[in-house]
C-alpha cells in the first residue's frame, strides 16, 4: 500500500537491525511509552531482530489501563442513576471495577452507550433533552482536544445536560515518576508520536535534563522503531541525551498550537491516581472553573470506597515496567481476552493483551 509499504521493507529492516547491533556495545533497557507502540513492536516481529543487547519493556502507555480503579468505580455508578445515558470509548465497556463493568451494567439494564467520537455523545445529548447525558473523558494528551472542543461547543450552544468525567492523563509527569522512584532503570524512551503531535518536544526536555535520559519521537511502522532505537542507541554510546524526532512527516517540536490552546482554555493541571503509579502531580487535567457546569464530578455524587486491585494480578507492575505478563500466575489461565482480570488484558493497546495475541506461550 503506497505510503506505507516503504516503512515495512524487509530489506531496509534488516539493515537497520544490523545497524544497531554494530553499534549496541552493552545492554540497555528502552521503555516504549505508548499502547500503539507495544502492538506494533509485536505484530511486526520487532524484538526478534535485534540483538541481545536490547531490552525493550512496555510502559504505561495504554490509557485505559492506567485509568485508576477508583475512575472505573466511578464510571459504573454513574450507569446506575437513573435518567443517566453513558457515553465511552468501546474498550472502557469490559474493563473490570471492583464489583462490575459499564458492559455488566449494560446489560442489567443500564444505558451505556459506545460512540467513536465526542461529537457522537454531543449528538445523543441533542436527541435526548431530557436525559443527562456524560461522556467518559479517558485519554492520554491526543483525545484531551477533541473533549475540550465539545465542552466549548457544548457551552456555546446552551447544550446542559451534556457533562464529561475528565480521568485524562498526561504522559511527561509519568515519565518523571518512573525515573524518580530509583527502583527502575531505564537507559531511554521511545516516545509516542500520537501524544508528540498534540504537546511538541518541550515538556520531555525536563526528563532529560534532570535524568539525562534519552527520548526519541519515534512513529509506529517496522522502519519508524528500528530507526528510533538506532537513534536511542546512537545517544547512549556517545554519552548524550537529546530530546530527537524520528517521526519528522508528523511531529513538529512546537506541536499543534491550536489544539494545546483549545486544552488550556477548558482544562487546567491537577494530581491524578494512576493504575501502577498511584497519585502524579499535575498529570492530570480538571475541568476548569469557567465551564464547571459540565463536569460530571460536580453535578452528580461519585464518591466511591478506595479501590484494590483485583487479587493476583499483576497490571499494576506491568505498567511501569516491573514485571512481564508471563511473569503474572493469572495470564493465560484466570485472565484472558475473553474473560479479562485486569485493563492490561482488555485494552486494544493493552501490554497484556500483546503478549496474548502475538507472545508464545
Amino acid at each position: 500500500m503506497k505510503y506505507m509499504d516503504e516503512y515495512r521493507d524487509e530489506t531496509l529492516a534488516q539493515g537497520l537491525a544490523n545497524k544497531i547491533k554494530a553499534r549496541s556495545s552493552r545492554t540497555v533497557r528502552l521503555m516504549e511509552i505508548c499502547g500503539t507502540h507495544t502492538m506494533a513492536i509485536f505484530r511486526h516481529g520487532i524484538r526478534s531482530l535485534l540483538p541481545e543487547t536490547i531490552d525493550l519493556v512496555s510502559g504505561p502507555g495504554c490509557p485505559v489501563c492506567v485509568t485508576a480503579q477508583e475512575d472505573i468505580d466511578r464510571s459504573v455508578k454513574l450507569a446506575r442513576i437513573p435518567g443517566v445515558i453513558v457515553t465511552t470509548f468501546g474498550d472502557m465497556l469490559r474493563v473490570p471495577g471492583t464489583d462490575s463493568s459499564l458492559q455488566s451494567e449494560n446489560a442489567s439494564g443500564a444505558d451505556v452507550r459506545m460512540v467513536y467520537s465526542t461529537s457522537d455523545a454531543l449528538k445523543i445529548a441533542r436527541n435526548n433533552p431530557e436525559r443527562d447525558v456524560v461522556f467518559l473523558g479517558i485519554g492520554f494528551e491526543t483525545t484531551a482536544p477533541t473533549i475540550a472542543a465539545a465542552i466549548r461547543m457544548a457551552h456555546d450552544t446552551g447544550q446542559t445536560n451534556f457533562s464529561v468525567l475528565s480521568a485524562h492523563k498526561l504522559l511527561p509527569p509519568a515519565m518523571d515518576a518512573l525515573l524518580s522512584g530509583g527502583n527502575l532503570e531505564i537507559d531511554g524512551f521511545i516516545c509516542p508520536g500520537h501524544v508528540t503531535t498534540i504537546i511538541g518536544t518541550a515538556p520531555y526536555e525536563g526528563v532529560v535534563q534532570k535524568y539525562g535520559t534519552p527520548c526519541v519521537v519515534v512513529g509506529f511502522e517496522p522502519l519508524d522503531i528500528l530507526q528510533g532505537i538506532l537513534m536511542l542507541v546512537e545517544q547512549i554510546e556517545e554519552g548524550r541525551a537529546d530530546v530527537e524526532i524520528q517521526y519528522t512527516r508528523a511531529v513538529r517540536p512546537e506541536g499543534n498550537p491550536g489544539a494545546l490552546k483549545i486544552m488550556e482554555e477548558i482544562f487546567e493541571p491537577c494530581d491524578s491516581v494512576w493504575r501502577g503509579l498511584g497519585v502524579i502531580p499535575k498529570s492530570g487535567l480538571a475541568i476548569r472553573e469557567k465551564y464547571r457546569s459540565f463536569d460530571a464530578r460536580g453535578r452528580f455524587d461519585l464518591e466511591v470506597p478506595r479501590a484494590n486491585e483485583p487479587p493476583g494480578c499483576l497490571c499494576a507492575e506491568v505498567l511501569r515496567g516491573a514485571a512481564k505478563p508471563v511473569e503474572c500466575k493469572l495470564f493465560r489461565k484466570a485472565c484472558t481476552p475473553r474473560s479479562p482480570v485486569g485493563p492490561c488484558m482488555v485494552s486494544s493497546e493493552g501490554t497484556c493483551a500483546a503478549y496474548f495475541k502475538y507472545h508464545a506461550p
